[in-house]
């Protein structure tokens, strides 16, 4: 097959379309926030606007919402997520896979029943216990219902049950403890996969509305998506610059940032999927 093919044309080419179809929407967004609200509305469909308003959307996105304090929450809550995932899923599935125990395989069918398990099936009684403790309204009640990750746990199960025994066996003859040899010997190479877990996990959170929408109602405690929606109220629904402008402003850490972990976001979902 040579370079320039017929087969390697029309793969380059669906391929094209098909990131132009997902890029679509963002370009759009982008072009809103650049536009006056009487271009928005016009009958042309240029992206680029006759007149820029940029900086004037933006200046109302940042004013009338807290913008940066909605931020802080998202990284907060999206951070202390993180970490508490992390910190439980990589011993459990270390466990799982490289410790010889009874009911180890009664653990992996719970760990798959877990993934069909909706948040929202069972969000009632987790508002009802947070009500009932007088944590609604804070960082707790955010967290806290996703602290164990069933997604995490598999994810790293499927990772550490390739690595080789020789590897751990090694480190127990040096003496290390099992909780040792998860920190000092696992962790270190498990990167790829917990970059990839971040980015899923991070994105999931940080777009989350459902859960903040049940649990927040006070604005300093809005993360993103929440702080969009009382965006949105206080501008009446109308202004849609300023709306599309905070969109951008809101969705850019994430675009950022997954720029900058693509790599190891690939290498670690390569790695996870051929290690079954």
């Amino acid at each position: 097959m040579t370079a320039w093919s017929p087969l390697r044309f029309v793969r380059l080419a669906l391929l094209s379309l098909g990131a132009l179809a997902f890029v679509a929407p963002y370009l759009w967004m982008l072009s809103v926030a650049l536009k006056p609200q009487d271009e928005i509305f016009s009958s042309s469909l240029s992206l680029l606007p006759q007149r820029w308003a940029l900086v004037e959307n933006v200046t109302k996105a940042l004013t009338r919402v807290p913008m940066g304090q909605i931020l802080l929450n998202g990284v907060i809550v999206c951070g202390l997520i993180l970490v508490l995932q992390v910190l439980v899923a990589v011993p459990c599935a270390y466990a799982m896979a490289k410790l010889r125990f009874r009911g180890s395989r009664a653990m992996v069918t719970m760990i798959m029943l877990g993934l069909l398990v909706p948040i929202h099936a069972i969000a009632l009684p987790i508002y009802v216990a947070l009500s009932a403790t007088g944590t609604l309204n804070t960082y707790v009640a955010l967290v806290a219902p996703f602290t164990i990750s069933v997604f995490g746990i598999f994810l790293f199960l499927q990772f550490f049950r390739a690595m080789p025994d020789d590897l751990i066996a090694a480190a127990r003859l040096d003496g290390m403890s099992e909780l040792g040899i998860v920190w000092r010997v696992i962790v270190p190479n498990a990167w790829p996969a917990i970059t990839a877990f971040a980015i899923f996990s991070v994105v999931a959170h940080w777009n989350d509305l459902f859960w903040p929408l049940i649990v927040v109602s006070d604005t300093k405690m809005a993360t993103p998506p929440l702080g969009l929606l009382f965006f949105r109220a206080a501008e009446a629904g109308d202004d849609y610059g300023a709306l599309m402008a905070a969109t951008v402003i809101v969705t850019l850490p994430l675009v950022a940032a997954f720029l900058a972990a693509q790599r190891r976001f690939i290498e670690g979902i390569t790695l996870t999927g051929l290690k079954g």
